[in-house]
């Protein structure tokens, strides 16, 4: 009986984090697949690594910032697999026909889609930076990546969106 007690405890601690991070980590997976099935099913997951892995951890800190590494791993990992939908990039990506005023929520449509068509690491710096309010340093510490490669990433990635923005409202105004 004694031995059922601390797996009990576990178990309800693995519950409330679930419970606690189980929509960021769907939403970080969602937004960079774009597949609700697969978001979920990454999800799972992850949630299942987490369980296996629970004792290593050790802070409410580092749980949270492992889910997103993961998740983030994970995701990459999914979208290399695919092979039946080979990754268009920013500059072969059709141009929308029509942007909507900055109020319009057809703007977050046609950001999303250009987010969408970003190559995977550009795309999990910038859902990890503007979706998820991570500072450079938080990211590269998820990505496991140099903080300068992640600025240079996000400043070249932010010039790209800029211009194929600016392309698009230059086209609309004529």
């Amino acid at each position: 009986m004694p031995e059922r007690a601390p797996s009990g405890a576990g178990e309800l601690e693995f519950a409330g984090l679930v419970r606690q991070h189980q929509a960021m980590v769907y939403s970080m997976a969602w937004h960079f697949l774009r597949d609700r099935a697969v978001a979920e099913e990454l999800a799972q997951e992850v949630f299942l690594s987490l369980h296996q892995h629970l004792a290593e951890l050790e802070s409410a800190a580092h749980v949270q910032n492992w889910l997103r590494r993961v998740a983030s791993q994970r995701a990459l990992d999914v979208v290399r697999r695919r092979q039946r939908r080979p990754m268009v990039s920013l500059e072969d990506a059709p141009e929308p026909v029509a942007i909507a005023p900055t109020g319009d929520p057809m703007l977050g449509g046609v950001l999303r889609k250009l987010v969408a068509a970003l190559p995977e690491k550009a795309r999990a710096i910038v859902i990890l930076r503007y979706q998820e309010d991570l500072d450079p340093t938080e990211i590269a510490a998820v990505l496991q990546i140099p903080v300068g490669t992640v600025k240079s990433q996000l400043q070249r990635t932010l010039a790209l969106l800029r211009e194929k923005l600016m392309r698009t409202v230059g086209e609309v105004r004529l």
